[in-house]
């Protein structure tokens, strides 16, 4: 990272610090540019297109100090403030964003716009931080800037986002007369929401009942959200209710509205009517999106359909849809339950050929169930396809490098070892473990006793597992002498847990005859 203050910045929360680099005297701050070759003519259109393209967070804030305080003739604006706050924000450095908004609040010559706050708010909402949401809703007409319906239906959204359905209510209320705001229908629906997720639907239609004298006319949505909250609480015959009253005002329920349907009816156990509310949707030519097939494949996949699951998922494939990872698993795996492993491989392959490259999740699953069938050349050949579009995950090595060591193929664990650290890929315990028990379970212990060496070495702590493997293995072996080798490495260790050394005096103490040396050790050790 470059050097350009003197009290270095080296991440988002550190920011604040520097950002009195902003205020601070000019002894402190060299006047070399931040980066090179540095503009000679620059104006803030510029700068905004230079703190947009920077990746670097530390490096586009002192971008942004630079300009402002040692580029000739350069003033900022309200764009150039907006361009780094709106960067600041999305990176969660809040400390910074406040010290950008008392800097810019001093400066009464620029002119803020409200989107500035509309941005700060969401990211506030985004990050959790409703309370401080709010605070800079309230704050906005301090910067002379007159808050609008936008800026409270994205406040109202944070509060929802962060389950504080009471404050939803209460800055409605207050909308009018307190902040001079006149809400409009998508504020109502927000509203209508916060009550339907608390469990207040009652609530909720006398807000759609006082719609029309407020001016507002209740939309698709509005609608929609209320036939949620009665699915929300299992109320599948009011939901039926909503869903005619849409059709009876002559309206064409959207997908969202279907599927909204579709899941009350699942989540009491009726996919059969579910299946008819999505055949009926597809009579009426409204097409499934994307949430729906995640509902409704998720539905197959707990009823144990795997058939109908697989179809829905190709069938979201051929629309161009991209299926989460964790749906893809869910799908695979029970096509392997079922016994259909080779339908699971075909799966992964189709996902190739669709451009959805499968990634470490679904990989792992397909190989995990390949060599639990005993098919690890199968699994390897996959995973070979896999690595040449991906870098395996540590999850990825270790499924296979289990599965090779399950079969004996010590060699060939060696080898995917050796590739894993060379692309670096940290080993953990578990990959120890299976290693580890791939010696004992071919009777070679005594490899295992190197491999807890070289797991120690490395400061990966071994643990309960690592031992009951490793001298379960020695004793199996005739090689009980090697035990208080083991127990040596483990008090040298200074960092075995309870549970393994419990585990070490228990073994050790029901074969007194063959433990007793090691007994001594463990005891003096641990005294």
């Amino acid at each position: 990272m470059l050097r350009h203050l003197h009290q270095k910045i080296t991440a988002p929360s550190c920011l604040l610090q520097s950002i009195g680099g902003a205020r601070c005297s000019l002894s402190t701050i060299t006047v070399t540019p931040p980066i090179k070759p540095w503009p000679q003519r620059l104006y803030p259109k510029r700068l905004v297109s230079m703190i947009f393209r920077q990746q670097n967070l530390d490096l586009a804030l002192q971008i942004f100090h630079y300009a402002g305080k040692f580029h000739p003739n350069f003033s900022h604006n309200y764009d150039t403030y907006h361009s780094i706050i709106h960067k600041l924000a999305r990176a969660r450095a809040f400390d910074a964003v406040e010290s950008l908004l008392t800097e810019l609040k001093q400066n009464p010559e620029i002119k803020c716009g409200e989107n500035l706050f509309i941005t700060v708010i969401r990211n506030y909402g985004l990050a959790g931080r409703p309370e401080l949401a709010v605070k800079t809703f309230l704050r906005i007409e301090k910067f002379n800037v007159q808050r609008s319906v936008r800026s409270l239906n994205t406040l109202l959204n944070a509060l929802v986002q962060n389950k504080r359905y009471d404050l939803v209510h209460l800055m409605f209320k207050n909308s009018r007369h307190k902040f001079k705001v006149v809400p409009n229908v998508f504020t109502c629906n927000i509203l209508i929401k916060a009550l339907c997720k608390k469990d207040d639907v009652e609530g909720a239609i006398r807000v759609l009942d006082e719609m029309p004298s407020m001016g507002m006319a209740p939309n698709l949505v509005t609608h929609t959200t209320i036939l949620g909250g009665y699915v929300w609480r299992g109320d599948i015959e009011n939901a039926k209710r909503v869903f005619g009253d849409i059709l009876d005002r002559g309206w064409v329920p959207d997908a969202t509205t279907y599927t909204v349907l579709m899941d009350g009816y699942i989540k009491l156990g009726r996919l059969t009517d579910a299946v008819k509310v999505m055949d009926e949707m597809e009579d009426n030519g409204v097409e499934p999106n994307e949430v729906t097939y995640g509902v409704m494949i998720e539905a197959f996949c707990k009823g144990k359909k795997s058939g109908e699951a697989r179809n829905l998922l190709d069938d979201m494939l051929q629309r161009k849809y991209v299926p989460s990872s964790a749906l893809c698993c869910k799908v695979i795996d029970l096509l392997c339950e079922e016994g259909k492993v080779e339908d699971a491989c075909e799966l992964w392959k189709r996902l190739l050929r669709k451009n959805c490259m499968p990634d470490n999740a679904i990989s792992s699953t397909i190989i995990h169930w390949l060599c639990k069938e005993g098919k690890i050349w199968e699994a390897k050949k996959l995973f070979d396809e896999f690595e040449r579009g991906s870098i395996p995950s540590l999850l990825t090595y270790n499924t296979l490098i289990a599965g090779m060591c399950e079969s004996a193929e010590l060699t060939e664990a060696g080898r995917l070892w050796d590739d894993m650290v060379e692309k670096g890929v940290e080993p953990n315990a578990f990959t120890y473990n299976m290693l580890i028990q791939g010696f004992c379970k071919i009777g070679n212990a005594k490899e295992g006793i190197r491999i807890l060496e070289e797991m120690l070495d490395k400061g990966c702590f071994p643990n309960k597992t690592s031992f009951s493997l490793l001298i379960e293995g020695l004793y199996q072996s005739g090689n009980e002498g090697e035990v208080g080798k083991v127990v040596s490495m483990a008090t040298a260790s200074g960092s075995v847990e309870s549970d393994s050394w419990n585990f070490l005096l228990t073994r050790i103490v029901s074969d007194l005859d063959s433990g007793a040396g090691a007994l001594d050790e463990l005891l003096v050790k641990n005294c």
